[in-house]
């Protein structure tokens, strides 16, 4: 509207004086003016068209930025956890492989022992049980070490001297057969632990260090036989030296110092 009052102006100016053919040159001369400015609103009408196109483009360039830095931490985070469970496993895999070495030399130690009877070896939930019978170290109902007990279990010890860094804990056992006549105990418990007493002093008394010895009884109660046998009741009567593991062998369970309060 605003246009078609500017070309009446523009006419009524210019009526006055001009020849016919120069009136419609002028004429002419409007109508591409118009069409000029018709074709610059239309492209400022493109142009603003595409600047919106463009700013949404851009948002959605900047969303997917945001999104790929946020997945790319996530993604760094993952390869740290991923690396982090990786080196325990790794560390996890040279300590049992260096457990496993010592085991084996250990074992070969004892190899003399084991092959004339006097004790055997087990591995029993992760830790190395050496095992004598009661018969070789002690007199029936008695936690007083006979002369085949002292020698038995000085062999023993010069082997257990050779283990570092390691402690031992010396478990007493019986079968469940108890008459009470002719001994100072009061039942098998006491005298388990008395005679897991008796061999922990003689491995103090031949050079071992106290601190990695450790005396617990358990009387009956951890048969390895049939108590309704003589054979099973002969395997229950034992002493048991367990090599304990070391404080970088067991499970890390700092994340549940929380849990407990500490």
């Amino acid at each position: 509207m605003k246009r078609t009052i500017v070309a009446l102006a523009l006419l009524t100016s210019f009526a006055c004086g001009y020849s016919e053919e120069e009136w419609q040159a002028k004429l002419q001369e409007i109508s591409g003016l118009q069409d000029q400015l018709a074709q610059r609103d239309q492209k400022i009408q493109q142009d603003e068209e595409r600047m919106t196109e463009m700013s949404a483009e851009t948002a959605r360039l900047n969303g997917l930025l945001t999104d790929l830095t946020s997945n790319n931490q996530s993604l760094q985070d993952n390869l740290a956890e991923v690396q982090r469970l990786y080196d325990e496993a790794k560390r996890q895999q040279e300590q049992q492989a260096a457990r496993l070495a010592m085991f084996r030399a250990t074992l070969e130690k004892f190899r003399a022992m084991i092959e004339s009877g006097r004790l055997r070896v087990r591995i029993d939930h992760g830790r190395m049980v050496v095992e004598m019978s009661s018969n070789v170290l002690f007199e029936s109902g008695s936690a007083q070490l006979g002369d085949m007990g002292t020698q038995t279990l000085s062999e023993l010890a010069a082997v257990l001297l050779q283990i570092p860094d390691r402690t031992f804990q010396v478990a007493g056992h019986t079968d469940n057969v108890w008459s009470g006549r002719g001994t100072t105990f009061e039942d098998n418990w006491e005298l388990s632990t008395e005679r897991a007493l008796s061999v922990v002093r003689f491995f103090q008394s031949v050079g071992m260090n106290p601190g990695i010895l450790a005396a617990v009884g358990y009387g009956e109660f951890q048969p390895v036989g049939d108590n309704n046998s003589e054979a099973g009741r002969e395997q229950n009567r034992r002493i048991e030296i367990v090599l304990m593991p070391n404080l970088d062998e067991l499970p890390d369970l700092s994340a549940l110092e929380s849990e407990t309060g500490q």
